[in-house]
C-alpha cells in the first residue's frame, strides 16, 4: 500500500483525533431491557445511571468477554455484566478499569488449581471452588450462576462481581491490601478505621461469634474490604449499622448505594 500523501496526513490525524473522542454508546432498547432485569439499576437516581450506562458502554469496548465451558453470552446479558462490575466506578470513573483485559464467565461455581511450598520446602496442592476471582495482571472471573443468583435476592449482602471488582480497584496502587489508591490524608484515616474494624471482626469470628456480616472477610484485609463493598452495595443500613466508620469510608469512595433508603434485612 502506497504511502498517505503529505496533503493527506492533517486529514487522517483530524479523523483519528474524531475517532478517539467518539465516546462508546449503548443502544437504548438493549440498556432499557437489561435495566429491567437488574435491581441495582432501578434504585440509580438518572444522574449516575447515565454514568453507569457510559462507563458500561466503554467496559464493552475495551474489555473482551470470553463464557467458557459451553455457555452463551448474549448481548443483553454482556451488558448486564458490565453494568455490574461498573457499579464501583461510579465515583472512581473509568480509570478503575486499568490493568486488565479479560472477564471469563464459567456457567456455575469452577475449580481452580492451588499450590503452595511450605517453609519445610514441601509442595502442598489442592483445589479450590470458586465463584470469582481476581488475578491481579489478569483476567477477572465470574461465575454466571451466582451472578443471576445475586441480581435474584440483591439486598441480601452478595453481589459477587462487585466483590471481584473491588480487588481489581485494591490493587491499582500495587498492593492488594484492602487500601484502594487514595489521597494521603485519606489513606491514613481508611487504614486506621479498616484495621480496627478489621481486628474486631475477626476477633469475633475467632471467639465462635455469630456476625451479621458474612465471616469471609475475616479471611484477610482485602477479602474484608472485598466483603464490605459488597454489603455497601447490596445491604448498606446493614452495614452502617455494624461497621459504622467503615460504611462512612465506602460511602465516600463508591458513592450512596443504590439500595441506602431501602428497606434492608434486620
Amino acid at each position: 500500500m502506497a504511502p498517505a500523501a503529505a496533503r493527506d496526513v492533517p486529514l487522517i490525524q483530524s479523523l483519528l483525533r474524531r475517532w478517539r473522542r467518539t465516546p462508546p454508546t449503548v443502544d437504548e432498547t438493549l440498556w432499557q431491557d437489561m435495566r429491567r432485569g437488574c435491581p441495582w439499576l432501578h434504585a440509580l437516581d438518572g444522574a449516575r445511571e447515565q454514568r453507569l450506562r457510559e462507563l458500561a458502554a466503554y467496559f464493552l469496548q475495551r474489555k473482551t468477554i470470553t463464557p467458557v465451558a459451553g455457555l452463551e453470552l448474549d448481548a443483553g446479558q454482556r451488558l448486564l455484566l458490565a453494568a455490574l462490575c461498573c457499579l464501583p466506578l461510579l465515583e472512581f470513573g473509568r480509570d478503575g478499569l486499568h490493568g486488565w483485559s479479560e472477564l471469563v464467565v464459567y456457567p456455575e461455581a469452577f475449580r481452580v488449581r492451588r499450590s503452595h511450598l511450605d517453609a519445610a520446602g514441601v509442595l502442598h496442592e489442592w483445589d479450590d471452588e470458586l465463584i470469582g476471582e481476581a488475578w491481579d495482571s489478569g483476567p477477572l472471573l465470574l461465575s454466571w450462576a451466582d451472578v443471576q443468583a445475586d441480581i435474584a435476592d440483591p439486598q441480601a449482602g452478595f453481589c459477587v462481581a462487585v466483590h471481584e471488582m473491588a480487588h481489581k480497584i485494591d490493587v491499582l496502587d500495587g498492593a492488594l491490601d484492602g487500601t484502594p489508591p487514595l489521597p494521603r490524608d485519606w489513606q491514613r484515616q481508611w487504614a486506621r478505621d479498616f484495621q480496627h474494624s478489621y481486628d474486631a471482626f475477626c476477633a469475633r469470628v475467632d471467639a465462635g461469634h455469630e456476625t451479621a456480616i458474612d465471616v469471609y472477610a475475616a479471611e484477610a484485609p482485602e477479602e474484608f474490604f472485598a466483603v464490605v463493598t459488597e454489603y455497601h452495595f447490596s445491604a448498606p443500613r446493614l452495614l452502617e449499622r455494624e461497621m459504622p466508620a467503615v460504611a462512612a469510608h465506602l460511602h465516600r469512595f463508591y458513592g450512596p448505594s443504590p439500595f441506602a433508603a431501602a428497606t434492608q434485612i434486620p
